[in-house]
């Protein structure tokens, strides 16, 4: 008696190592495993061609040391491919507060990996992880999404940030997975693999509209400008009157503000809730991030807060971000 669960026109995969084995099969290509060597000594790592012209993207961690390695003329690392190609890279820029990078191979690679949104990712989401864990060139993983909108705290020199929206999965992540593929069910990539936190947990900074602007800014400038407050501070809920003026229901209220700092000399004190920027409402540390940009540097700029009962507009002029 046939019950249907055999026949000629059975898939001798089940949907899931169906969806696994077409993405690996579409972006192994594209992966690179990298070969580096820093004065810290030699170093591996992965990273993944993007554009059909050569620009490979990796997390900065990998390449540390190696910003402008190759202005001098010499190639700063070896990128190898899954069908045994090697091509000597260059680093472009690097960003160590978004730990993300920039490479340039020297001469032809494999056809670019396609870039997706990871703002369109789902828990429980199926996730697909491309990279060279421990050296062993074109590894494939696969997963879920565990959440959404971690947080993981970065720094250059004397600067720190906090890279939000980071994607957490359960797909195993290995050293040498570090600026390798995440990618959803459809091959495209979401995330750049960036650490390893244990066990069965890895995290991945996102593919999405901020990471693509810090891209492009690496891709042009070799660096990513940054406008600098000099406040510190965390998403609290709003007083009911502050609630009822706005309709807004979180602010950043200021744990410090430095002094000397551009929010320093434009007389924003420790306690003030941060309500805007510029129009635009603020609701974590993370959004005055995002917001302060290269366009702002230099430029008056208005926050309003909430101090003492009343709504109060403060004109602050950002500064540079010094990273050194």
């Amino acid at each position: 008696m046939d019950d249907g669960s055999s026949g000629p026109n059975t898939d001798p995969l089940d949907a899931y190592s169906a969806v696994v084995t077409r993405v690996a099969a579409a972006l192994t290509p594209a992966v690179a495993s990298l070969r580096v060597r820093t004065r810290n000594g030699a170093g591996a790592g992965s990273a993944v061609v993007f554009t059909d012209d050569g620009f490979l993207l990796t997390s900065a961690h990998v390449v540390e040391g190696l910003h402008g390695g190759g202005r001098s003329g010499g190639p700063v690392g070896l990128a190898q491919f899954a069908d045994g190609t090697e091509r000597e890279f260059d680093v472009v820029g690097a960003d160590p507060l978004s730990d993300l990078a920039v490479l340039r191979a020297r001469g032809n690679t494999p056809p670019a990996a396609l870039l997706g949104d990871a703002a369109q990712l789902r828990v429980g989401q199926l996730v697909v992880a491309v990279g060279n864990p421990l050296g062993l060139t074109g590894s494939v993983t696969a997963g879920v999404v565990s959440a959404l909108g971690r947080s993981l705290p970065t720094r250059s020199g004397s600067a720190a940030r906090v890279v939000d929206e980071v994607i957490q999965t359960d797909a195993a992540l290995n050293p040498g997975n570090s600026g390798g593929a995440l990618a959803t069910a459809d091959g495209r990539v979401v995330g750049v693999n960036t650490a390893v936190a244990g066990v069965g947990l890895g995290l991945a900074i996102p593919v999405n509209v901020t990471t693509r602007a810090i891209l492009a800014a690496l891709m042009r400038d070799g660096r990513v400008r940054r406008a600098y407050l000099g406040v510190a501070g965390m998403r609290v809920p709003l007083p009911p009157a502050v609630v009822r003026r706005t309709g807004q229901n979180h602010g950043v209220r200021l744990a410090e503000v430095i002094v000397g700092s551009p929010a320093g000399a434009a007389g924003l004190f420790t306690g003030d809730l941060v309500l805007s920027l510029a129009g635009t409402p603020i609701v974590t540390p993370g959004d005055l991030q995002r917001l302060l940009t290269e366009r702002t540097i230099g430029r008056p700029v208005e926050l309003t807060v909430w101090r003492r009962g009343a709504l109060v507009d403060v004109i602050v002029v950002p500064r540079e971000l010094v990273t050194t």
